[in-house]
């Protein structure tokens, strides 16, 4: 696993895709949040939080993680070395676990620079360090744990086509689904059980800055679950 997580970081590295994910991720919520007016515009806010970021984050990650994760394996059967890597004496969960880190890794990288939004935050409160600790913490944890799980979808739907706008297109529609299109079903329906299924209500639970082991086990299922369903689809290729 660790060979193939080393040549993903190296190949996103190697090439300016691993730059240019970085760069428009920080410049969109760049943008966003100090520059253009709007709900987003946290000096127009008024509040010492980062809601604003928790709330765009998310939706800019369900267009950026796609776009990192659509290359994993539908490049390698586009290429034809999808076969010949699963030949390699690595086991097929080992394979899926690599490309699969590989990306988070690199998405996690380009949370990394947002810390210095917590500090700027924190420094601009009235009085300074104005700033809920707490829920911030909670949000970031949200944050990564909603980050593992798009990757797991970016992961599992470049196994569907060796076309990388396919795999686009289709990780973006599961990821939307799984964040917002149960929240909307449970709107129409009124139901509880159908919104507690979706993405969204588990990561507004955390940005509460209560880390309730239920969303925890959530995410940890559902990215668990692509994982599989990738090891699945590629143990159907014929060697």
């Amino acid at each position: 696993m660790y060979a193939i997580l080393k040549k993903e970081i190296n190949s996103f590295f190697a090439s300016p895709i691993g730059y240019l994910v970085i760069a428009v991720f920080l410049l969109l919520n760049g943008l966003f949040l100090w520059l253009f007016k709007g709900e987003f515009n946290i000096l127009d806010y008024g509040f010492a939080d980062l809601s604003s970021f928790f709330m765009l984050a998310p939706w800019i990650l369900i267009f950026l993680i796609p776009a990192v994760t659509m290359r994993s394996f539908s490049d390698e059967k586009k290429q034809g070395t999808l076969e010949l890597l699963l030949t390699k004496p690595i086991s097929l969960i080992n394979i899926v676990l690599g490309k699969y880190f590989g990306a988070l890794i690199l998405i996690v990288i380009s949370l990394l620079p947002t810390l210095l939004y917590v500090y700027s935050v924190y420094e601009l409160g009235n009085p300074v360090g104005n700033l809920d600790i707490g829920s911030t913490m909670g949000s970031y944890f949200g944050l990564l744990f909603l980050v593992a799980a798009y990757t797991a979808i970016g992961v599992f739907s470049s196994t569907l086509s060796d076309n990388q706008i396919v795999a686009f297109i289709t990780s973006v529609f599961i990821c939307l689904v799984f964040y917002i299109g149960f929240e909307g079903i449970a709107d129409f329906t009124s139901s509880t059980f159908t919104d507690q299924l979706g993405m969204s209500y588990h990561f507004k639970s955390m940005g509460r800055g209560v880390i309730d082991t239920r969303d925890i086990i959530y995410f940890l299922s559902l990215s668990a679950f692509f994982i599989v369903l990738t090891k699945i689809n590629l143990s159907k290729i014929k060697l």
